[in-house]
């Protein structure tokens, strides 16, 4: 009788498969997870014979002994917030488990403890999707502990979905750091050949342990190849692949660095980086009504009046910054409704900027008039900053300062977020 771990080989009319049989939630399905890591399901009635290659071997709980700490290592914080980076399937219940004390992650990665002594704490188990701008001012609140505990610098592991939009938040957040703060995620959870987790998490400490870098940074995979993670700028990264190692990309900008995985050589490709100060300065306040609005074709005034309310929205325009709101032709009536919505959601006191959709380039609303319009009922450009952002950026400004700094300081660059000067490239991806 086939059991929950074995490695099975199942056959239908389709053909046969092999793979390790998992515990699968609906009763009328078999379950298996291929070589490559991906889980595959097939009918009871469709299956004509499920066959065992080979029995799962039983494991005994390991006890992960107490790590001495050695006086020539640093102390490093690596902070978790769920994510496949110390995740991987627990075959007897197909669920994942998460090990995130610094035993479990020293024996997950053996690597770490020739590089720094590991501190590590669980802030929330959670999808990167779940998160709210709280979490970001939890996650500063964690990193001022660290920080005063004497940790020389810190990372934090989260899922890859909105893993740039909270490095974002927290480069807005942290004004200043004495330590680098790094945050690291997975593309592929650790029990798959071709997980990205420990090449991330290890350049990452090598990177924290060893630099002044004095900001909050991104590190994963430059390419497909295990030879470099490059460190990416918080607030000017984008993922753009569902699941590729190297799905993230720095927009209008260049990586930070690159750290070799295989030499551990540390080489700056940005001389402008920020560097460590002696103090940490925390602004963690973000303002929780604001909102992001992507323009699409077939409109409605609605989807504008929605935001009604709301102290900041983005819109996430077209081209270089427009919304419909014209009237060329009858089928366009409803239109006529946008700037008057618009209008009024801007004189109740929200403040309205204007992003681009395209992920290159920036906005540019003198250009058309389209864009003219849209400058006259006060709507602010948000020159080339990412729409994901502007959005964070905007909630952290109007949760610290007053309305006036506020619309003059959306479209300044604090932190990288705005190059003033866009540089022609002959291949921009």
């Amino acid at each position: 009788m086939p059991q929950h771990g074995d490695i099975v080989k199942v056959t239908t009319k389709k053909g046969t498969e092999q793979g390790m049989l998992m515990p699968s939630p609906q009763k009328d399905v078999v379950l298996i997870k291929l070589d490559t890591g991906y889980n595959l399901g097939f009918k009871k009635q469709d299956v004509k014979s499920l066959i065992v290659v080979e029995k799962s071997k039983e494991t005994k709980a390991v006890v992960s002994k107490p790590i001495s700490p050695s006086k020539n290592l640093p102390i490093i914080s690596i902070l978790h917030t769920g994510g496949t980076i110390a995740s991987k399937v627990d075959y007897r219940t197909g669920g994942v488990k998460s090990d995130f004390g610094p035993e479990e992650l020293v024996s997950l990665f053996p690597e770490l403890k020739q590089i720094a002594n590991i501190k590590s704490e669980l802030i929330s188990q959670m999808w990167s999707d779940d998160l709210r701008f709280k979490h970001f001012t939890l996650i500063a609140k964690k990193i001022e502990e660290h920080v005063k505990a004497g940790s020389r610098g810190i990372i934090i592991g989260m899922g890859t979905d909105n893993l740039a939009v909270a490095a974002a938040a927290l480069s807005f957040i942290v004004e200043k750091t004495p330590v680098p703060i790094v945050l690291v995620g997975a593309q592929r959870s650790s029990d798959r050949g071709s997980s990205d987790a420990a090449m991330n998490l290890i350049c990452a400490a090598e990177f924290v342990s060893k630099t002044d870098f004095g900001g909050v940074g991104i590190c994963m995979h430059e390419k497909e190849s295990d030879d470099y993670c490059v460190i990416l700028p918080a607030n000017k990264t984008y993922k753009l692949h569902s699941s590729r190692r190297d799905a993230f990309k720095a927009v209008n900008a260049g990586p930070l660095a690159r750290v070799g995985y295989k030499d551990r050589k540390i080489v700056f490709l940005n001389k402008n980086y920020p560097q460590v100060t002696k103090e940490l300065v925390l602004k963690p306040k973000m303002e929780e009504k604001v909102g992001l609005l992507k323009i699409h074709v077939n409109m409605f005034p609605e989807q504008f009046s929605f935001y009604q309310g709301y102290k900041g929205l983005i819109i996430e325009g077209t081209g270089l910054g427009h919304t419909p709101g014209q009237v060329p032709n009858p089928e366009c009536e409803i239109h006529r409704k946008i700037y008057p919505a618009l209008q009024k959601l801007i004189d109740s006191g929200c403040v309205v900027v204007m992003t681009t959709q395209c992920l290159f380039g920036g906005v540019n609303m003198n250009v058309y008039d389209k864009g003219r319009d849209l400058l006259e009922l006060g709507v602010i450009p948000g020159k080339d900053m990412l729409a994901n952002t502007a959005l964070v950026k905007l909630a952290w400004l109007l949760g610290n300062y007053k309305l006036p700094d506020v619309k003059r300081m959306v479209s300044e660059n604090l932190r990288g977020e705005i190059d003033e000067r866009l540089e022609y490239e002959e291949e921009f991806i």
